[in-house]
């Protein structure tokens, strides 16, 4: 049966405010995060109606009015939620990079509704108001996505993995980045190949450009 006029517009609003790569990332992610992400997502957008969603440092972002509103993230054992303003907030915790609320396992590890859409009304009183974006001080310290190949790398080579582990959240970025920066199979495969070398001699990414001891 053919879409009349108002229900295509309504489908394509619905594209509009949806990000489909960020349905395709809620449902990549563990089974236990997926329903924090999914929550987030909702608290969002009851909170701000005019939220737009996009994809930034391989992760969901939130915007207001083209300006960064929260992103979240989801790794092998828990999920990360932050508001980008985080700083200049009256509620919530503080908390570093995006982690703000720790390390979220279950919903219960976040405030409740209320709670949350009054955080999200708050940041988007900032953006209303002018006040500039914070610079990303700490945007080095932002833990991303591990790439699925360096993952399945990493636990089949146990001492690389603990080096891994055992670096800083920019450190580990540097590698994540590094590989999931390359184009063609091949080129990611030899990055990996090199990765696991370097770290099990314990040396970053750009450790050929660290000032000598």
């Amino acid at each position: 049966m053919p879409l009349n006029a108002i229900e295509h517009f309504l489908i394509l609003e619905l594209l509009l405010i949806f990000d489909p790569r960020i349905d395709d990332y809620i449902f990549d992610a563990a089974d236990f995060v997926q329903p924090v992400l999914r929550w987030l997502r909702h608290c969002i957008h009851s909170a701000c109606p005019e939220v737009e969603e996009s994809i930034k440092w391989r992760m969901p972002f939130f915007s207001y009015k083209g300006r960064p509103l929260a992103g979240m993230a989801a790794f092998k054992n828990h999920a990360t939620f932050g508001f980008w303003q985080r700083y200049e907030l009256a509620t919530g915790k503080e908390g570093s990079a995006m982690g703000q609320f720790g390390k979220l396992k279950s919903v219960s590890d976040l405030p409740t509704a209320p709670e949350l859409r009054t955080m999200v009304r708050e940041a988007m009183t900032l953006i209303d108001s002018g006040i500039k974006e914070p610079r990303p001080r700490r945007l080095a310290n932002v833990e991303v996505p591990v790439p699925e190949e360096l993952q399945q790398a990493l636990a089949n080579d146990q001492i690389a993995a603990l080096q891994f582990n055992a670096f800083p959240p920019g450190a580990r970025r540097d590698y994540c980045d590094w590989i999931s920066d390359a184009k063609r199979p091949e080129t990611r495969s030899r990055r990996i190949t090199q990765a696991l070398i370097w770290l099990k001699d314990g040396k970053k990414r750009n450790w050929k450009y660290e000032p000598r001891k």
